[in-house]
């Protein structure tokens, strides 16, 4: 025995003699004369109730080995997941495999070394009395969120180690790794299943473009995978489960994946499911993967564009009138004119009647006023034709706002042109540096300015005014510029869409980046107009570039209040429906009233309301479950005191895809990660004999001791309890009170 509270030895002699002497003095002075017997027996009987009192506030405690402290314990965590369906272990499915791994090997090697507990992992962790019991039944194998349960259900108990038996898939919310690390013991791991499947299909991703083309039409990026094989395959198309379209792929050279784009229209006023597939094959190894669907939303309300041209002219009206055209785009346009008899700049506004009063001075003057649109265009505007206040304003429409910019014509960029200015940064070249200016055509020069796509523009939706593979021949017809401006080098992260082979050399002509919350574009060339008179008039190059151009720009910019787009779920999942919500002036509001409704695909509705998660963005905010497959609609109102701030609406695609079974090989990289993460090791289902050997570090590892209290227990209460007890009745009997 030992006390908890260390003191010296001379210190607990001091405690003891303090003790003893506050006994004697309770008696020393008692009115009734007592015998010396008598008057020792209280004195003792109050002494040991005072050292018993100073001895529990030491705290004794026994200090018990580590062998007899505790035993240690090994949990066994089994997948149960679908995957573990699959038949690829020489006929027999890989949950078998588990179930014989067990009986042979794991269990043999912890018994009597360790207390073993077994447990299925999947949708959750659960208990298993029976290895028989043991089915792949789960939808998904969460195998980090079954290492933090394990972590938080033995945290009183001493773990010598984990084992995972699985196939490697995981289709958790966290990285396993990091939860094997997190969990402080060694996880060792048997992977089960084979490498290299004989023959599987699978769609990895399908990936719709925003609808930034004319007519409403979007790209699906597809690609594709033979596992097995280098033999052309199909790919099909359906909308909302009807057949549209039918391709023969061909893998990549090394049997990578094939990739294929489809040009598809969806619904403008519903929701539009577009599923991928890939005809099953005989002797597939999983027939669950070959398809992927993604879900496309309507573009919702028209694009609100202001156009601020610097003086008339032939281009701004030949793009208004390409504009006016697109049934999703709003154009209000401002013209400077000159001066009155005053001196003062007079402007031509043709605007919707509730958004004119703030431009007749020739830019909206408050934030307000200027947020309302999705766009700007500057076109061929100079940089004193706005005032520095506007600029900034400006700048802050696209960085805080999300609106989009776009500048064009040689008067914007013509000497300094904005350098120097807080809209500077904002477009995506650079403004120093820019050589001989603006370079004009000549006869015999006049094909050095015809379009050329680089390997960016080939594939954006700017460029986009063909079918993929008649993309280039189609901007080679288009008639040549009648000049370029000469501008810096491309900003980081800003992409060149298409060039002109200048005398100089190659000269950037549309350049776009995205920036803070926005986007920037410039189009550097002159007299595109060409594109429409110059050809014939079936063809629409002009027409579908500007459209294409304008809607790209602002579809990065949101309402005021905004459903923020969900990842792919998958069924049984939980996410946070986030709102975003701002007020004109696109300020976060930190007090307002948010309730959420979903309604799920089989009818059912649910009506929560949000919690404040960022007060910086005005972002709020609801954890939500999705247990079946299907689309829910998503929509949100915002309130403050009573007072409508705006609503919002979005479909959420669950299950779009079978994640469970995306690459259904056994995946060893993940198993190795966690078991090095873990500080134990991978074993191969083959070599599961191994796992014995490998589990004799972590019987080496002792426990720590353990410190039993000796004071917190009932006989010392009874013993305190008696002998004052014994004491009280002494006294009365010799006549003491």
């Amino acid at each position: 025995m030992q006390f908890a509270v260390a003191y010296p030895w001379w210190a607990f002699l001091l405690v003891a003699a303090a003790t003893v002497a506050a006994a004697w003095g309770f008696y020393a002075g008692a009115i009734v004369p007592l015998p010396p017997r008598r008057r020792a027996v209280l004195v003792g009987l109050r002494a040991l109730v005072l050292l018993a009192l100073v001895a529990c506030l030491l705290r004794p405690v026994r200090v018990v080995p580590p062998d007899v402290a505790i035993d240690a314990v090994v949990p066994v965590l089994v997948d149960v997941s679908r995957s573990m369906r699959l038949t690829d272990m020489d006929g027999a499915s890989r949950i078998a495999v588990a179930r014989d791994l067990l009986q042979r090997y794991v269990q043999p090697a912890l018994e009597g070394r360790f207390a073993s507990e077994l447990w299925s992992f999947g949708d959750a962790l659960e208990p298993v009395k029976e290895t028989a019991a043991l089915a792949a039944n789960a939808r998904r194998s969460d195998l980090s969120g079954a290492l933090r349960e394990v972590r938080e259900r033995y945290r009183q108990r001493r773990v010598a180690a984990v084992v995972v038996i699985s196939d490697g898939g995981d289709t958790g919310t966290e990285e396993a790794a990091g939860a094997a690390n997190a969990a402080a013991v060694p996880v060792y791991t048997i992977g089960v299943g084979a490498g290299q499947p004989p023959a599987d299909f699978e769609v990895l991703d399908v990936s719709a473009g925003e609808i930034a083309h004319a007519d409403s039409s979007i790209d699906l990026t597809v690609e594709a995978v033979n596992r097995g094989s280098a033999a052309p395959f199909d790919l099909r198309v359906l909308e909302n489960g009807r057949p549209i379209d039918l391709r023969r792929v061909s893998p990549a050279s090394g049997g990578g994946p094939a990739r294929a784009v489809f040009t598809v229209s969806p619904s403008r006023e519903t929701s539009t499911l577009y599923t991928v597939e890939i005809p099953s094959s005989a002797g597939e190894l999983a027939l669950e993967n070959n398809r992927r669907s993604v879900l496309v939303e309507p573009p919702g309300r028209r694009r609100r564009v202001l156009m601020i041209e610097g003086a008339p002219g032939f281009e701004h009206a030949f793009i208004k009138r390409a504009l006016a055209g697109d049934p999703g785009i709003e154009v209000d346009s401002v013209v400077r004119k000159g001066r009155d008899v005053r001196g003062a700049s007079t402007y031509y506004v043709q605007a919707a009647d509730r958004r004119a009063p703030h431009l007749t001075t020739g830019f909206p003057q408050e934030p307000p006023a200027l947020y309302e649109y999705d766009a700007v265009i500057l076109a061929n505007v100079e940089a004193d034709a706005l005032s520095r206040a506007q600029l900034e304003m400006l700048a802050r429409f696209v960085d805080e706002r999300g609106g989009g910019l776009l500048v064009l014509g040689a008067k914007s960029f013509a000497q300094q042109g904005f350098a120097g200015t807080s809209l500077e940064p904002v477009l995506p070249v650079g403004l120093t540096g820019r050589g001989s200016g603006v370079m004009r055509a000549s006869i015999r020069a006049e094909s050095s300015l015809l379009v050329n796509l680089t390997a960016e523009g080939r594939v954006h939706p700017v460029m986009r005014i063909d079918e993929p593979d008649a993309l280039e021949q189609r901007w080679r017809m288009a008639p040549p510029l009648s000049g370029v401006a000469a501008l810096g080098a491309l900003r980081p992260g800003a992409q060149a869409l298409a060039l002109v082979h200048a005398s100089d050399g190659p000269r950037p002509l549309v350049v776009v980046q995205r920036y803070g919350q926005g986007r920037s574009m410039v189009f550097t060339g002159e007299a595109s107009w060409r594109w429409r008179m110059q050809l014939p008039s079936a063809n629409r190059t002009h027409e579908l570039f500007w459209r294409q151009a304008v809607r790209w720009v602002s579809a990065s910019a949101p309402d005021p209040v905004t459903v923020v787009p969900l990842p792919g779920l998958a069924p049984g999942a939980s996410a946070a429906i986030a709102v975003d919500v701002r007020s004109e002036a696109f300020r976060p509001i930190v007090d307002a009233d948010v309730r959420v409704s979903v309604a799920g695909p089989g009818g059912t509705s649910r009506d929560v309301a949000a919690r404040l998660a960022d007060a910086q963005t005005g972002r709020y905010a609801v954890d939500l479950r999705f247990d079946e497959p299907g689309i829910y609609h998503v929509s949100a109102a915002a309130t403050r005191e009573g007072a409508p701030l705006g609503r919002a609406r979005r479909a959420v695609l669950v299950g779009g895809a079978d994640l469970e079974m995306a690459d259904p090989r056994l995946n060893e990289a993940v198993l190795r990660r966690v078991a090095l993460a873990g500080g134990g090791g991978y074993v191969p289902a083959a070599e599961a004999s191994a796992l014995s050997s490998l589990l004799k570090a972590a019987a080496g590892a002792p426990g720590a001791p353990q410190l039993e209290e000796l004071w917190h227990n009932a006989w010392i209460f009874v013993a305190l309890v008696g002998l004052l007890a014994s004491e009280w009745m002494l006294r009365r009997r010799w006549g003491l009170r």
